[in-house]
């Protein structure tokens, strides 16, 4: 949510914004906005004259009384009474009026930094640069549910039964490599200075409204069944909102703080045959790293906080490359955002497996996360991303560290975790549980 004071002083500007972002339907509401503000303010002048009167006629009966003139005092009372009346409707008109306005500056975007590429969709982002060389063996890669399968590392009937579609048990050794990326990411995170947290897995709907615009909501959150709580699409949403209405003491910042937790994500719409199996599901783990910081230091974190999930997976062996994300895939709330791709050997392509986010302070104005400073209190600024979520990375691990005999090569960072193992073999013999 961005300053009102922005839409009522420069409204071009939210427009343009707008523009930008190709939502030519919410050019409206900014002149909406400006005229409620106007009502609004001019609802509020008219409260505080009514009260100053109200206030200036109300000595005037005691001086009324004492003089004997009791018709006069209570004919000033009755004046007193109707001011009384007119505030009660005013203070109605002012809640009705504030809003409207929310509700519209709720869904108007964020103003987004000069450097992001303007364009429609995804298929307009920007490659920004690529780390390691993508390499494609030459013998087969297949599909990564067929690699796991080979390896007795997963049922998809069983979880179809218990669960539905959208869900799977991991088991063996696929399921201790999946807690090995897991427990490796927390270990990385906490080495570059990070706080580690396990935070609530479900939050009331304040702070989902804080944290991200309704219609990411309706896409992705469960909602639990009579409660005013919401389980979590990421860490990301419990973290920021453990600061809502704090005021944060400067000396106390940067927080970098990372975190852990399962995700639970509705994943609203059809997708292709490249998103089955682990792809895209409905419940996954994540470690996260999130950042609340001075407005001036935001740049420098968001550039640290893509240089993390780079440099996690190239530890590992496994080739990325950073995509600018255009201004037509921008999230609302977001002011520059970048997606960390991993290299598929069996698609020969990228392919998502984080993103980074700058939001400048628009959680924090929502939230009312803000900093204390010495000219007055102003707004937080708030950055997050993904270290890892495994299906996906467990994708891009499996097909690039599978060997040609169908086993699993473990990169040495991951062995500690792995019981000293440095390779993933297909059982002699299955078991069915």
């Amino acid at each position: 949510m961005i300053d009102i004071k922005l839409v009522r002083e420069n409204p071009e500007l939210v427009k343009e914004n707008i523009k930008k972002k190709f939502q030519d339907e919410k050019l409206v509401l900014v002149d909406e906005v400006i005229e409620l503000d106007k009502a609004n303010r001019a609802a509020k002048q008219r409260g505080d004259d009514l009260r100053a009167e109200r206030n200036r006629i109300s000595k005037q009966i005691g001086i009324l009384m004492r003089e004997g003139k009791k018709d006069e005092a209570e004919e000033t009372k009755k004046k007193v009474k109707e001011f009384d009346q007119e505030l009660q409707d005013l203070e109605v008109k002012e809640s009705e009026f504030s809003e409207e306005i929310k509700k519209r500056m709720m869904v108007i975007p964020n103003i987004i930094d000069p450097s992001v590429p303007i364009g429609k969709d995804d298929s307009e982002n920007v490659e920004i640069e690529k780390f390691g060389e993508p390499f494609v063996p030459e013998y087969e890669i297949p599909y990564h549910t067929d690699i796991i399968e080979k390896l007795d590392g997963i049922d998809l009937d069983s979880a179809g039964r218990t669960s539905g579609n959208g869900f799977y048990y991991l088991k063996g050794n696929i399921a201790r490599l999946h807690s090995s990326i897991l427990s490796y990411a927390r270990d990385f995170m906490i080495n570059r200075g990070f706080e580690y947290f396990i935070p609530p897995f479900m939050i009331h709907g304040s702070v989902v409204n804080g944290v991200m615009s309704f219609t990411e909501m309706q896409n992705m959150m469960y909602k639990i069944e009579g409660e005013d709580l919401y389980l979590i699409g990421t860490s990301e949403h419990s973290m920021i909102g453990r600061f809502m209405n704090q005021i944060l003491r400067k000396e106390d910042l940067p927080y970098t703080n990372t975190s852990y937790s399962p995700c639970f994500r509705k994943e609203v719409g059809a997708h292709g045959i490249e998103e089955r199996g682990l792809y895209r599901v409905h419940q996954f783990e994540k470690q996260e790293m999130i950042v609340v910081c001075e407005p001036e230091d935001s740049p420098y974190w968001y550039d640290q906080l893509w240089k993390n999930s780079v440099d996690f997976f190239r530890s590992l062996d496994i080739p990325v490359r950073t995509l600018e994300c255009c201004s037509g895939d921008l999230a609302d709330l977001k002011v520059k955002s970048c997606d960390v791709e991993a290299w598929s050997p069996r698609q020969k392509k990228y392919f998502e497996v984080g993103s980074c986010s700058n939001l400048g302070d628009a959680q924090a104005r929502r939230l009312g996360i803000r900093i204390k400073g010495e000219k007055g209190n102003y707004f937080a600024h708030t950055l997050n991303n993904t270290v890892v979520a495994p299906p996906r990375m467990l994708i891009a691990f499996l097909e690039n560290n599978l060997q040609e005999d169908g086993s699993i090569r473990i990169p040495e960072p991951l062995r500690p975790y792995m019981g000293g193992q440095e390779v993933i073999k297909a059982p002699e013999k299955k078991k069915n549980f």
